[in-house]
C-alpha cells in the first residue's frame, strides 16, 4: 500500500489519508482501516439516464468522483474483492445527496478515506503497518496427502488458500507400479503449480506438510529436479524449504503446522510466528491453571487496571474483530485498553480473524492476556459488575468453550 498523502491532525486525529493499494494484500488492510460512519471518496462508474425531447432514453456509464458515509463492507478474502456500500454524502451533478451506492476499491487506484470518530491509536498503527513496504508474504505452505494438496499463502495477516488440487490415486497392489507412477504425476502437478505462484527471483520459505512421508517425498522431487536443471532460482529454493509433519493434508491441519517447533524456530522472526508463540504460551498456562492466563472481557480489563500486564513479559492478545463494533464507545474501549497496556509496557498483539492464531482467539472471546504476575479468582472479582456489553462471549479460566480447539 502506499501513502499518496495525509493530512492527519496529531492533537485531534481529524484529517484524511489518500492510499493507493497495489497488491492484494493491500486489501486486507483497507477492509480493517475502513469502517462504518467513515468518508471515503472514490472514483466510481454510474449509469446515467437521460431522455431526449422525442421521448427516447439513453443510457450512459459516467466516471465520477463519489463520498459516500460507509454503511457496510464486503471482503472476499479470496478474490481479494472489498465492496464498500453507504450513503452518498456530497452531491454532485450525477447523483443525489443520500442515495445509495456501493464503490468497488480496486488496485491500482487511489481513494480517500476521512475517520468518522477520528483517527484513533489502533487506526494509526494500522496505517503504519499498511503502507510498510516490508510486511510482504512471510510463506508458502504445501499441506498435503497423497493425492490432495492445499497449496497457501501465509501472510502477516492471514492464510490465503491459493490452489487446491485432488487427484484419484489407484491402490497399492503388490507388483503393480501403477500407484507409483500416478503419485509421480501427483507431485509434477503440485510442483509446477508452486511454480506458478512463487517468484523464484526472490523465494519466501517454503512450508511441505504432510502425515507420513509424502512431503519429505515431494521435497525430494524438487530436489531432484533442481539438480537435474539448469534453473539457478530454482536451485536458490531448495534450502529454505522446510518439512513438516500434519495429521493430514487438509486446510486446518494448517494450524497445527504453524506452532510446531520446527516451524517456527525457522521462521522465529516473522509475525505470524510470534502470535503463534504467544496463543501457544497462553494455552500452555491455562492448561496448568495458572493464575497469568484469563481472557474475556471483563477479567482482562481487571488485570490491565491492575498493572498486570506490563513490563516483564505481559502480553495482551485481542482479535481486530472487535475494533469492527457498531457502537463508537465500544471501539474506544478497547482502544483505550490498547494504549493502556502499551503506557505499561506490556505487549499488545492484534490478531487477525483470518488469521490461524487469530482464530483461535475469536474462541475465548476475542480478548486474552498473559500477567506478569497470577491473580487469584479474578472471574469471580469481576463478575458482580454491570451487564456486559460484548454479547454471548466466555469469560474466565475455567478452560476453553465446548467446541474443540487445536493447541
Amino acid at each position: 500500500m502506499r501513502l499518496i498523502k495525509q493530512n492527519i491532525v496529531e492533537k485531534d486525529g481529524s484529517g484524511s489519508a489518500t492510499l493507493l493499494p497495489e497488491e492484494p494484500e493491500d486489501m486486507w488492510h483497507c477492509y480493517n482501516l475502513i469502517r462504518e460512519n467513515d468518508l471515503l471518496r472514490a472514483s466510481a462508474l454510474r449509469k446515467i439516464s437521460t431522455e431526449s425531447a422525442a421521448g427516447s432514453t439513453t443510457i450512459q456509464r459516467v466516471q465520477t468522483v463519489l463520498t459516500i458515509r460507509v454503511t457496510k463492507l464486503d471482503f472476499d478474502s479470496y478474490a481479494s474483492q472489498l465492496h464498500v456500500s453507504g450513503r452518498v454524502a456530497e452531491e454532485n451533478k450525477h447523483v443525489k445527496l443520500g442515495s445509495y451506492h456501493t464503490l468497488d476499491l480496486e488496485l491500482q487506484r487511489n481513494f480517500t478515506l476521512e475517520k468518522a470518530d477520528g483517527w484513533d491509536s489502533v487506526a494509526i498503527d494500522t496505517l503504519k503497518e499498511a503502507i510498510n513496504q516490508d510486511a510482504k508474504a512471510q510463506l508458502w505452505a504445501v499441506v498435503l496427502q497423497e493425492g490432495l494438496a492445499n497449496i497457501c499463502l501465509v501472510t502477516d495477516h492471514q492464510t490465503i488458500l491459493r490452489q487446491r488440487i485432488e487427484v484419484n490415486m489407484p491402490k497399492k497392489r503388490a507388483g503393480s507400479s501403477d500407484h507409483d507412477k500416478a503419485l509421480q504425476r501427483f507431485f509434477q502437478t503440485t510442483f509446477d503449480t508452486v511454480l506458478r505462484q512463487i517468484d523464484l527471483a526472490d523465494p519466501k520459505p517454503l512450508l511441505l506438510a504432510s502425515p507420513g512421508f509424502t512431503a519429505s517425498s515431494l521435497q525430494q522431487f524438487i530436489k531432484t529436479k533442481a539438480a537435474e536443471g539448469s534453473d539457478k532460482d530454482l536451485k536458490q529454493l531448495v534450502p529454505k524449504i522446510t518439512v513438516a509433519h500434519s495429521a493430514s493434508g487438509h486446510l486446518h491441519s494448517l494450524t497445527e503446522v504453524l506452532s510446531s517447533p520446527a516451524v517456527t524456530s525457522k521462521l522465529s522472526d516473522t509475525k505470524f510466528a510470534r502470535e503463534t508463540q504467544l496463543m501457544d504460551r497462553f494455552f500452555e498456562l491455562l492448561r496448568k491453571d495458572d493464575a497469568r492466563a484469563w481472557y474475556g472481557p471483563k477479567e482482562v480489563e481487571a488485570a490491565v487496571e491492575r498493572g498486570a500486564v506490563g513490563k516483564g513479559g505481559g502480553s495482551l492478545l485481542i482479535s481486530n474483530s472487535l475494533f469492527r463494533a457498531q457502537e463508537v464507545k465500544t471501539r474506544q474501549r478497547w482502544v483505550k485498553l490498547v494504549d493502556e497496556v502499551k503506557e505499561a509496557g506490556g505487549e499488545v498483539r492484534v490478531l487477525s480473524s483470518m488469521h490461524e492464531s487469530g482464530k483461535r482467539l475469536e474462541d475465548l472471546s476475542g480478548i486474552a492476556a498473559i500477567l506478569t504476575y497470577p491473580i487469584e479468582d479474578l472471574d469471580e472479582e469481576v463478575g458482580g459488575d454491570e451487564e456486559e456489553v460484548v454479547d454471548e462471549v466466555p469469560n474466565g479460566r475455567n478452560g476453553p468453550p465446548d467446541e474443540d480447539i487445536d493447541f
